[in-house]
């Protein structure tokens, strides 16, 4: 688990050049906000998470519960679920804004692309929501029923 990277992963290195090269300029994991958010965009008065639907527990194609060490896997994404919840709620009542962008949404089935995910963020930062997600879209098979 020491070769995992906790900074700079593919997706979010994809939002980050997709932002910059929309003129979006932005402080990266600032140490001063609780969780130290991927990206920061203080003119916004926002902030981006990144998540790795495995690491945080996403309900997505991507994750998938390990057949080994159960418990403590079970117990790793539990409380990097419960830490995502209570860095949020620190964030929201701080006055910052929150976007979770999934790596589902940028990776295997029914990822959005680039593109269209920099157009929601950035349609996201000009309006007034507090709190946004953005994830893969979900695919679901029409069998003969």
């Amino acid at each position: 688990m020491s070769g995992i990277k906790g900074k700079d992963t593919k997706p979010e290195l994809i939002i980050r050049g997709a932002l910059f090269a929309r003129g979006f300029r932005y402080r990266l994991h600032d140490k001063r906000l609780p969780g130290k958010p991927d990206i920061v965009l203080p003119k916004y008065h926002a902030v981006i998470f990144v998540h790795g639907c495995f690491w945080h527990g996403h309900g997505c194609h991507l994750f998938k519960w390990p057949g080994t060490r159960g418990e403590f896997w079970r117990k790793k994404v539990t409380d990097n679920r419960s830490r995502d919840s209570r860095v949020i709620r620190q964030l929201l009542g701080n006055g910052w804004r929150v976007l979770t962008v999934w790596e589902c949404s940028l990776k295997g089935k029914g990822c959005s692309g680039t593109d269209v995910i920099a157009g929601k963020i950035r349609r996201w930062l000009a309006s007034k929501k507090a709190r946004m997600e953005i994830a893969g879209k979900v695919l679901r098979s029409l069998g003969n029923k």
